[in-house]
C-alpha cells in the first residue's frame, strides 16, 4: 500500500488548481478538476478553481498562488506551455516538467524515443493529406489507425479498415492538429498501467464493444468494462508494470502518469502512448488502480500534490 500523507494542510500554502484551458479536452478537464478541488478543500487544503485563460499568469500573481495542481488534460496543459507559465513565475506544481509534458504529449517523439530505449511500439509513420494510401498499407498494412499526434482522449482518431477511407480519416485528424500519424493496428487486449511517483500501479485492462476505446468508451458509455484485476499472469503484469516506469522514465516524466499499451496476440506488448495529466473524473483509470493499491482518492490526490513539493510517492 501507497504511503498516506504526512504534511499538514497548512504547509501546502494557497493552491490553484488548474483546469478548464482551451483544448479539446477542456469539458473534461472541468470535471477532473472540480473533484480535485473537492477532494482538497475537504482535507482543509486552501485550493482554489483556476479557469485556465490567456490570462492565466495574471490570475496567478494576484491570486498570491504558492502551488498549483495541474489538471489540465490536451493542449496547453500537457504540452509544457502551462508548466513553462510556472516556470517563469516560480510557482512549483504538480507532475512533469516543460520537458517531461513535451515528449509524452507527442505521439511521434514519445515513440522515437522508446524505440531507442528497445521498447516495442506499433509501427507507425507521419502522414499528411497528399500521402500515397496504396503505397502507406503496403508499407503498415490494414486495418490502420490515424491519429492527431497532440491530442488525447482519442479526440480525432479514426480506424482505417480499407486505402480508399485514408484521406477522409487524415481530414479528420487535421481538425485538430497539423501533424497526424498513422499507426498499425494491433490486434488484442488494451492495457493501462497508472505510475504514482516511482511506483507502477495496478495493472487494468480496458474492454469495450465499440472498435477501440474511443472518446465515447471512455467518457460516455456505460457498456465499457475495466478489469482490475486485469487478467495476466502476475509474470506479465510485473512486466507491463516494468515497461511502464521505463517508458514514463524515458520521456522524462515526473510525479505521476500513465502508460497505454496493446498485448497482441502472441503475447507481445506494444507501447501506445503517454499521459503526463490523466483523467480524475469518475470513469478514470489512475484512481481506479490507486484504489487497487489502496489508496483512496482523497489520499491520491493528495500524494499528487505532494509532488510539487518534491516529496516521493
Amino acid at each position: 500500500m501507497i504511503g498516506r500523507s504526512i504534511i499538514s494542510a497548512t504547509e501546502f500554502g494557497k493552491v490553484a488548481v488548474l483546469m478548464g484551458g482551451r483544448s479539446a479536452e477542456r469539458e473534461i478537464s472541468l470535471t477532473s478538476g472540480q473533484a480535485v478541488l473537492d477532494a482538497l478543500t475537504k482535507q482543509n487544503i486552501d485550493a482554489y478553481k483556476v479557469d485556465v485563460g490567456l490570462d492565466i499568469s495574471e490570475q496567478l500573481v494576484s491570486g498570491k498562488f504558492d502551488r498549483a495542481f495541474i489538471i489540465l488534460h490536451g493542449r496547453g496543459g500537457e504540452d509544457g506551455e502551462i508548466q513553462g507559465v510556472l516556470e517563469s513565475l516560480s510557482i512549483p506544481y504538480t507532475g512533469s516538467d516543460i520537458t517531461g509534458a513535451v515528449l509524452s504529449m507527442n505521439k511521434t517523439l514519445s515513440k522515437d524515443l522508446w524505440l531507442q530505449q528497445g521498447l516495442a511500439t506499433a509501427d507507425f509513420e507521419q502522414v499528411t493529406a497528399g500521402s500515397d494510401a496504396d503505397a502507406l498499407v503496403a508499407r503498415l498494412g490494414l486495418p490502420l489507425i490515424i491519429k492527431p499526434v497532440n491530442e488525447g482522449s482519442s479526440i480525432g482518431m479514426t480506424k482505417v479498415n480499407s486505402a480508399s477511407e485514408l484521406a477522409k480519416a487524415i481530414e479528420v485528424a487535421t481538425e485538430f492538429d497539423a501533424e497526424v500519424i498513422a499507426e498499425r493496428w494491433i490486434e488484442g487486449e488494451e492495457y493501462t498501467v497508472g505510475i504514482l511517483g516511482q511506483q507502477a500501479l495496478t495493472v487494468i485492462q480496458l474492454k469495450t464493444p465499440n472498435e477501440f476505446y474511443d472518446f465515447e468508451a471512455k467518457y460516455q458509455s456505460n457498456t465499457t468494462e475495466y478489469l482490475c484485476p486485469c487478467g495476466l499472469t502476475q509474470q506479465d503484469e510485473i512486466l507491463c508494470q516494468k515497461i511502464a516506469l521505463d517508458a514514463f522514465n524515458g520521456l522524462r516524466m515526473t510525479g505521476w502518469g500513465r502508460i497505454d499499451f496493446m498485448r497482441d496476440q502472441s503475447g507481445q506488448f506494444y507501447l501506445l502512448e503517454a499521459n503526463c495529466i490523466p483523467g480524475m473524473t469518475d470513469h478514470s483509470l489512475v484512481p481506479m488502480a490507486a484504489k487497487e493499491a489502496g489508496l483512496s482518492f482523497d489520499d491520491l490526490v493528495l500524494t499528487i500534490l505532494e509532488t510539487s513539493m518534491g516529496v516521493k510517492a
